[in-house]
């Protein structure tokens, strides 16, 4: 039996989907934040990639400041609240918290970030006045964690700044491809609100900048331009049988997921093609959803996945089965999926192997595919002058963010190729401050 009823409400949903990381009381908050050691040259500092003062903020929560703790998150992490939830933190922060040499449990950062931030989002704490619009203009393309913290920068200096979001919903990444029990819609979207009102965002909602000519009308009426566009569909694996009803992306399961929430249909029996973060979610859901067995195929060993270990153990924890050094050659059925054939693999000198006369069948009725997302390079053939790579990430400045063109600035999964939501807020800050300086310079619209 599986461990975990279908849900029928939403109501059964939200008790399957139970928040790993729930929001901390004042109580919690004010013992957990007792336990830091205020460590001078803080290695959680070091290991947040947007630089919080881990520290400083924590011993604002313990005296009470709550107010100064959402600011010193907000300060450094636009996306604070859900970053303090949907982050990796056991390999960040929490990874090199001093506790762990001790062997003692590491503080509870990412929570206590969450607390701290929702606390500001909750009570709608207005932690910034926002200084007159100095007259230059900058177009953000797409209203993600990348775009989005790059428009707040933006607006802290001085710039006006109008965002084009091609879906109905801002936030992108963090809304429609985060698990569920990582985060919720309703804070993903509560978090936006309080930003939007914040920084006086000007988000175009179902505004897809796709063509050349929306190009031209953007680079003739804004200064600059940041590209926040992330990534695309599921990379096509070009198995046979592929196309059969029952056999979806991760990325686009992930998302139904997120808006339909009890109203997905999952397989009874699920296998879950990948070994990255991604497919560890693609699973984890899959049983939360009541399959009755879900397996995990992926080609190289169990050492050599691309998930972090912790995500793995999640998986595991809600009754996945992981197999390794397996390749699909094959989705299987007529009408529908009836199951994957796949074949052994080893590894040698780094490179996949197959070991012939190995195939073997999996029944099952569902395939999910975790193999990676499509980069949108024929959107970027379009910007002149603009560079990528080998694998369509856009080659940027790694410091100020700039392409090829110097009009055209950009960071997130684009650039990165797909990381966390917390690089993505990185980058579309230090983007920002790479176009603050590029217009002070004299950079303009034609």
């Amino acid at each position: 039996m599986p461990e975990y009823k279908v849900p029928e409400s939403l109501s059964d949903f939200s008790i399957n989907f139970n928040q790993i990381k729930p929001l901390m009381t004042d109580t919690e908050a004010y013992y957990e934040s007792s336990r830091c050691l205020f460590c001078y040259d803080a290695p959680c500092t070091k290991a947040c990639p947007t630089g919080i003062d881990i520290p400083l903020f924590i011993r604002q929560i313990n005296t009470g400041n709550i107010s100064g703790a959402a600011k010193t998150i907000y300060d450094s992490n636009f996306f604070g609240a859900a970053c303090g939830k949907v982050c990796p933190t056991e390999v960040l922060c929490e990874g090199v918290c001093v506790y762990n040499k001790c062997g003692v449990r590491p503080l509870e950062i990412g929570r206590l970030q969450n607390y701290a931030a929702m606390n500001a989002v909750y009570s709608e704490e207005k932690l910034y006045t926002l200084p007159e619009i100095g007259g230059k203009k900058t177009a953000v393309i797409g209203a993600g964690p990348a775009g989005i913290s790059c428009a707040c920068e933006l607006r802290l200096g001085g710039c006006e700044v109008d965002i084009f979001e091609a879906e109905e919903l801002p936030s992108g990444l963090t809304l429609f491809g985060i698990a569920p029990y990582k985060i919720t819609n309703d804070e993903v979207l509560k978090e936006m609100e309080y930003l939007t009102k914040t920084f006086d965002l000007n988000i175009q909602y179902n505004k897809l900048i796709e063509k050349r000519q929306d190009l031209r009308r953007l680079e003739k009426h804004y200064d600059a331009v940041f590209l926040g566009i992330g990534l695309g569909s599921t990379i096509p694996t070009s198995l046979p049988g592929e196309n059969l009803p029952g056999c979806i992306g991760a990325t686009e399961f992930i998302r139904e997921l997120k808006l339909r929430k009890q109203d997905v249909t999952v397989g009874r029996t699920v296998v879950v093609l990948g070994g990255g973060n991604t497919a560890m979610d693609a699973a984890s859901e899959a049983a939360r959803l009541g399959a009755d067995s879900i397996t995990l195929a992926y080609r190289r060993s169990k050492e050599e996945k691309k998930a972090y270990d912790f995500e793995y153990e999640l998986a595991k924890g809600v009754g996945v089965r992981g197999i390794f050094n397996v390749s699909p050659v094959e989705i299987i059925g007529s009408s529908k999926v009836e199951g994957v054939k796949l074949r052994r693999t080893k590894t040698e000198n780094g490179r996949i192997t197959v070991i012939p006369e190995s195939d073997f069948i999996i029944g099952c009725d569902m395939v999910i595919r975790a193999t990676g997302q499509e980069k949108k390079v024929n959107f970027l053939e379009q910007i002149e002058s603009l560079e990528y790579d080998s694998l369509g990430k856009i080659v940027v400045d790694p410091v100020t963010f700039q392409t090829g063109n110097p009009k055209y600035f950009a960071g997130g999964d684009a650039v990165n190729g797909g990381a966390e939501v917390v690089n993505a807020a990185a980058e579309g800050k230090a983007a920002a401050r790479g176009i603050l300086a590029y217009l002070k310079k004299g950079g303009h619209h034609a």
